[in-house]
């Protein structure tokens, strides 16, 4: 992800990129041999030396909160990658030291920068819904298939695991399209092939909003070439499955929304994608981008994907975890 963003942030017409820090000599060589970027093996020289305004953080969660809160002190801008923490208690010391500071602060959960998920909220949302019941978020994907030699990603002390690194994204899209989860009603994470951490979380749910729901997730499927994130949510007046690249709701009755009839409507990503200038992977992982840099620009609030509401979603993972 940080050579992702670095990407993005390069081509960015509002971004002057000042330095890079990796503890990868591979990584900084290739770096100093094919682009201009001043590169650092320690982030403390890289801050010393270019004093930014900004810093993006990818590195391993376990850093994560150490690393921050010095860019904290300092009043400095940070989007940091997702999982925000490894413990709730770290997450809300840094909510409480960004506000402080009075600096934009964003975690990357870039699930709510996809159009289908957007416009899923603004109808589940809407009067012509009605009241959610019940929804079922079920996340899958080809990561974990055969046992393999050990990386971080593998290791709970350091942020490992489908739970944090995988079912973190569809917990806080929960949050986002639903509302908060307050309670865990039932949880299982086994492990299929991971000798350390879990590759499976099936939980029950319940949500601030008095509903219900179903989580499944697993990262050692097969049968799926790449991640899938499918939602289905059963309201009052309807029902709404939404992927990352089609929306599908039935209305009950006529919903008096532009471009919405009684039964089934389907939307795909091509009619509620916004442009971004760059293109990487998807348009949300610039989107992501654009608004922190407008939220430092003071153009747009800083209100997406906050350091509080990624610490509303390490509470729920924190949660599950402690079942």
């Amino acid at each position: 992800m940080g050579i992702s963003h670095l990407a993005v942030l390069g081509a960015h017409p509002d971004v002057l990129v000042t330095g890079v820090t990796d503890t990868s000599k591979l990584v900084t060589d290739v770096l100093r041999k094919h682009t201009s970027f001043e590169c650092f093996d320690d982030h403390r020289k890289m801050i010393a030396a270019e004093k930014p305004d900004a810093v993006f953080v990818a590195v391993p969660t376990r850093f994560h909160a150490a690393i921050v809160k010095e860019l904290l002190q300092q009043h400095i801008h940070v989007f940091v990658e997702k999982p925000f923490c490894l413990t709730p208690q770290e997450s809300v010391e840094l909510v409480a030291l960004a506000r402080e500071n009075n600096v934009v602060n964003q975690v990357g959960y870039h699930n709510k920068f996809i159009g289908t998920f957007r416009e899923a909220k603004r109808l589940i949302k809407s009067p012509a819904f009605g009241a959610v019941k019940h929804f079922t978020a079920d996340m899958n994907g080809p990561v974990v298939l055969k046992t393999k030699q050990e990386t971080w990603r593998s290791k709970p002390e350091e942020g490992g695991g489908c739970l944090m690194d995988y079912a973190a994204h569809i917990i806080d899209l929960i949050h986002y399209l639903i509302a908060p989860i307050n309670n865990i009603k039932g949880a299982l994470l086994p492990s299929f092939f991971s000798p350390s951490v879990e590759d499976g979380v099936f939980c029950l749910l319940e949500t601030d909003n008095g509903s219900s729901g179903v989580l499944n997730v697993n990262w050692s499927d097969e049968t799926f070439r790449k991640m899938s994130t499918v939602i289905t949510v059963i309201g009052a007046k309807g029902k709404i499955v939404v992927d990352t690249t089609e929306l599908k709701i039935y209305f009950k009755q006529d919903p008096s929304l532009f471009g919405y009839t009684k039964g089934w409507n389907i939307r795909h990503i091509n009619s509620l994608a916004s442009p971004v200038e760059f293109y990487l992977r998807g348009e949300e992982y610039s989107a992501q981008i654009d608004h922190f840099i407008n939220a430092i620009k003071g153009t747009v609030k800083n209100t997406v994907n906050t350091f509080a509401t990624a610490a509303d979603t390490d509470r729920v993972i924190h949660a599950i975890r402690n079942y």
